[in-house]
C-alpha cells in the first residue's frame, strides 16, 4: 500500500565497462503494445543506419528504422506468420542525414515530420495505454522520469553525466513544439543532480521521494495532471529525450543508450554504452556466473526474458 523497495543483490557499480563491440541487432514489433507491422524490407537487403524497416500498417507514418547500417540477416515470424523481429547485422557505416535544424525555428508539423520519418516517434508513449502516441492528437502536457526506483535500476544522473548534455535541452525544445501544455521532470528529492539536468530551461520541476514506485510516471501523472476523460498525456524515457535532440542538433537517428548490467550473477555490474536493439549475448559474455540464469532486458518487476 506503501510501495516498496525489494533488495536484490548485484547493484550496478557507477563506472563505465569498456565497450564491447555488438555486431547483431533486432527490432521487435512485440516491443510495442497494438503495432500492426508492415515490412519494408527483405532478408539480404543492405540498408542504411536510419532506413525503415517495418511500419505500423494502421498508421502508416510511424516508422520503426535500423539504429545501425548492415545487412538484414533474419526476418523473424511466429505463431500464424506475426512478425516477431528485424535482425540487422552491422557493416559498414552508411546513414540517412535528416538534417540538423533548431526546433525552435520550426513549426509543430515540421518538428512531427522530422521526428516520424527518423524513426524515433515510436519512442513517444500515450497514457491512458501505454501505447505509441498518435501524432494527430495534441497532448495536454509531457511526463519524463528523471530517476528510477525499481529494483537494480540503472541510476539516471550517473547516466545522463555520461550523455552528450547538449542534446538534451534541443530534445526539451522538441517536445515543447509538441505540446500547448508543460513539460514535466520528476526528481528524487534527495537525489544528485546532472549538469544536464541542473540546467535544463523549458520545463516545470518536481520532487519525489519515497519507495518503489515513487520513481514511475504513472505516479507523477496522477499526483501533478491527473488523465480525465478525453484527456492525453505523453510520456517519454530521459535518454530518447538526448536522442531527438541529437536528430535535430546533428541530423542523424542514434538510439544510444547506457544501461546497467546488474544482479547477484553479475561477476562485475556496471554500465555499458550501446544502441537500442543491440543483442545482450556480447554485453553479458563472460561476465555471468552459474548456469542457471535468466536474463531480463528493463526492470526485474517489468522486464521481458
Amino acid at each position: 500500500r506503501k510501495g516498496l523497495n525489494i533488495k536484490l543483490g548485484g547493484r550496478a557499480e557507477k563506472i563505465i565497462m569498456p565497450e564491447r563491440q555488438v555486431s547483431r541487432y533486432c527490432i521487435k514489433p512485440t516491443d510495442f503494445q497494438g503495432l500492426t507491422p508492415k515490412l519494408e524490407v527483405s532478408e539480404g537487403d543492405f540498408v542504411q543506419e536510419g532506413q525503415s524497416l517495418f511500419y505500423d500498417k494502421k498508421r502508416p507514418e510511424i516508422r520503426f528504422t535500423s539504429p545501425v547500417c548492415g545487412k538484414v540477416t533474419a526476418i523473424i515470424r511466429g505463431d500464424k506468420r506475426a512478425l516477431l523481429g528485424v535482425q540487422v547485422d552491422k557493416e559498414g557505416s552508411e546513414r540517412i542525414n535528416f538534417e540538423a535544424a533548431d526546433p525552435e525555428t520550426l513549426s509543430r508539423e515540421q518538428v512531427k515530420e522530422k521526428i516520424l520519418a527518423s524513426g524515433l516517434w515510436p519512442a513517444i508513449r500515450q497514457r491512458p495505454y501505454n501505447i505509441i502516441a498518435d501524432p494527430t492528437v495534441v497532448p495536454k502536457s509531457v511526463f519524463v522520469s528523471a530517476f528510477n526506483t525499481a529494483p537494480l535500476s540503472g541510476d539516471i544522473d550517473f547516466i545522463m553525466s555520461n550523455m552528450h548534455g547538449k542534446h538534451f535541452q534541443t530534445g526539451i525544445n522538441c517536445l515543447a513544439k509538441l505540446t500547448n501544455g508543460k513539460i514535466h521532470i520528476s526528481f528524487e528529492e534527495d537525489g544528485s543532480r546532472a549538469e544536464e539536468l541542473k540546467n535544463v530551461s523549458g520545463v516545470e520541476r518536481h520532487f519525489f521521494s519515497g519507495p518503489h514506485p515513487a520513481g514511475n510516471p504513472g505516479v507523477h501523472i496522477h499526483l501533478i495532471d491527473p488523465v480525465s476523460k478525453g484527456d492525453t498525456v505523453w510520456v517519454i524515457n530521459i535518454q530518447d529525450v538526448s536522442a531527438l535532440g541529437k536528430l535535430f542538433d546533428e541530423g542523424v537517428y542514434s538510439p544510444e543508450r547506457i544501461i546497467a548490467l546488474a544482479g547477484p550473477s553479475v561477476i562485475k555490474p556496471g554500465y555499458y554504452r550501446t544502441l537500442a536493439g543491440a543483442s545482450l549475448a556480447t554485453i553479458v559474455a563472460d561476465n555471468i556466473k552459474g548456469d542457471d540464469n535468466r536474463i531480463i532486458s528493463g526492470n526485474v518487476l517489468t522486464g521481458t526474458a
